[in-house]
């Protein structure tokens, strides 16, 4: 295949920090090519360079079918052909796919210039049908499935293919999505590398990578380390290359004394997407919760933490926790994680310090005062006991990599040392190292006699983390998966990646 685009000697710097060192890229035509690394490789500064959102360093030397490219010009990217979805895909959800792909375009208009939503509709119709979407695009796209919703944002980066698009930049698509919606995903990607449109596809989700691309580049420590073609690697292999050493997998060994009264304990839980769900978490448990979306699966745990009005008895060491009321569950020994870090999490203008204590400033006073020396010395144990990638405490947490800004969050919850954590896709978007790091403070805060509740799209992820897991459809509880399977039974992952399949087969558990 010939190259569309090459990259030669490209680097970044920003102050104190060499973000892209020396890079060497290049993107064939009609291919899928995975870019993968650690949160902070530098993958985010190649793309944000790309797009123009950054000035790259002098030295570079950039080819778009074999003609020099400026780099750092959204204009210059936007008129070579190159396309972007980024993670937050950059909707406005109360409104319709019909007016999202409007937004930047315009609209066809006619007499008196009112807007020809007849041709509008079938314009937006037609371009999710080329990408394998046949859907209503007249409703808020609130309304829509995660990969529906991904739809929409491609279909709106598309849509003036007559300027000969070449390459399309995915950043994270397949972040938050279940099983079904990244299949659904994958398929219109499919369809673009039919159109002869080349896919840079970036990922955390490394059975992805081998599913979908051709190729894969590798970045570590800011440098392009490796591109090869995915048939020339495997899982082990690729990890390596990401980390830089060999990776052994860890293992769970915990035994549930039976006997201990449960520690966290749920009756009739009834509310958003939920229906008459219980069910009981002792002490030291871990215990996973995995569905498809709109399964209750992705309501449960904000139910549970009083982040969103439920119905039903729920209750830590048999004292009853108020229904929509976050601080009387903190204070009851309760820590939540939420899935949507930025929306939900992360107070962005604050410091990395005031993101880690802000749930328990109490312990930091010295009289009515606030210890800012002390609150400090804390926040700093925390960095490094999870080894956060920062300039210190007092940077803005908004300048954090995703999986950093992660384990800001992971740390705000476990110094509260909770009776009951509450994880809600706890590793989403983080690289293999900082997903490892995290796992292993879920497996330290189980041994010290949390009760544990994750929930996760990842069945690899509640398969390494998990005692037991339920498996939840239409708001219910469906099935219950055991670690301890019994032989012949496949794997924990494989196991409940079959309940999930079953679907609606399944006949709720009363």
């Amino acid at each position: 295949m010939s190259k569309i685009l090459q990259i030669w000697s490209l680097s970044k710097t920003f102050p104190g920090q060499l973000a892209l060192n020396d890079a060497t890229f290049d993107v064939e035509e009609g291919e899928v090519h995975a870019l993968v690394g650690q949160n902070g490789s530098g993958k985010s500064t190649l793309i944000k360079v790309l797009a123009g959102f950054h000035d790259p360093d002098p030295g570079h030397h950039v080819t778009m079918r074999d003609e020099l490219f400026a780099m750092g010009s959204t204009q210059a990217a936007h008129e070579a052909g190159i396309r972007f979805v980024h993670q937050d895909l950059g909707l406005v959800e109360a409104v319709s796919a019909v007016e999202n792909l409007a937004l930047g375009f315009g609209y066809r208009t006619g007499f008196g210039r009112r807007i020809k939503w007849r041709e509008e509709t079938a314009r937006a119709k037609q371009a999710l049908l080329d990408l394998g979407f046949d859907i209503n695009v007249r409703v808020p796209v609130v309304m829509l499935s995660g990969a529906e919703r991904t739809g929409v944002a491609i279909a709106r980066a598309l849509q003036d293919s007559e300027h000969n698009i070449s390459i399309l930049i995915l950043d994270e698509p397949t972040a938050s999505l279940p099983g079904a919606d990244v299949d659904r995903l994958f398929e219109a990607v499919r369809r673009l590398k039919a159109r002869g449109i080349s896919v840079v596809f970036v990922s955390h989700h490394l059975e992805e990578v081998f599913e979908i691309a051709d190729r894969v580049t590798v970045l570590r420590d800011a440098r392009v380390v490796a591109t090869r073609n995915t048939s020339e690697l495997d899982m082990s292999s690729l990890i390596e290359l990401i980390v830089g050493h060999k990776v052994t997998a860890a293992s769970v060994d915990r035994t549930i004394d039976g006997s201990l009264t449960p520690r966290l304990a749920v009756s009739g839980l009834t509310g958003l997407g939920l229906n008459d769900v219980s069910f009981e978490v002792r002490p030291g448990e871990v215990l996973g919760v995995a569905g498809l979306t709109g399964s209750g699966r992705d309501t449960l745990i904000p139910s549970l933490s009083g982040a969103i009005d439920r119905f039903g008895d729920v209750t830590i060491d048999g004292v009853s926790l108020p229904s929509g009321d976050p601080g009387v569950s903190i204070a009851s020994g309760l820590a939540f994680v939420p899935a949507d870090r930025l929306r939900n999490g992360i107070i962005s203008m604050m410091s990395v310090r005031s993101n880690t204590t802000i749930a328990d400033v109490k312990r930091n006073k010295t009289g009515l005062r606030l210890n800012h020396k002390k609150e400090k010395a804390e926040a700093n144990e925390w960095i490094r006991s999870l080894s956060v990638v920062t300039t210190g405490s007092e940077a803005p947490v908004s300048t954090l990599s995703g999986g950093n800004q992660q384990k800001v969050m992971m740390s705000r919850s476990f110094r509260l040392n909770p009776k009951v954590l509450l994880l809600d896709e706890p590793t989403q978007g983080v690289d293999i190292g900082a997903k490892e790091e995290i796992h292993t403070f879920v497996d330290s805060a189980a041994a010290s006699g949390s009760a544990v509740v994750v929930a996760s799209t990842d069945s690899a992820e509640l398969a390494r983390l998990c005692d037991r897991v339920i498996v939840m459809h239409k708001g219910a509880i469906v099935d219950t998966v055991l670690r301890n399977g019994g032989s012949g039974a496949g794997s924990m992952a494989e196991r409940i990646d079959q309940v999930l399949l079953a679907g609606s087969s399944l006949v709720a558990h009363k």
